[in-house]
């Protein structure tokens, strides 16, 4: 996808944006309904800790985050979708 904004950035620091593959990368490669159970699990920890680790701050920016990408990952796959039907019908 080309306007992938949640990959280009990271909360709470920098160490993912350095490596050359990134997580995301690699579990983006996942079939459709794993991959938005990932970024939904993940939404849901930094939802469910927030009083309990970092700050609440901290962990509400990680759960956007999160449900940014996930956003992304369900619009990816309804533009394929909507590509696919269009070549169907051509």
């Amino acid at each position: 996808m080309s306007d992938q904004v949640a990959s280009k950035k990271q909360e709470g620091g920098k160490h993912y944006l350095n490596m050359e593959i990134q997580p995301w990368d690699v579990i983006d490669t996942w079939p459709l309904v794993e991959q938005v159970a990932y970024y939904r699990g993940n939404a849901l920890r930094y939802i469910m800790r927030m009083n309990d680790k970092d700050t609440p701050e901290t962990n509400i920016r990680k759960a956007k985050h999160y449900c940014e990408k996930l956003l992304e990952v369900l619009i990816e796959a309804q533009l394929k979708k909507q590509s696919q039907l269009m070549q169907g019908s051509e």
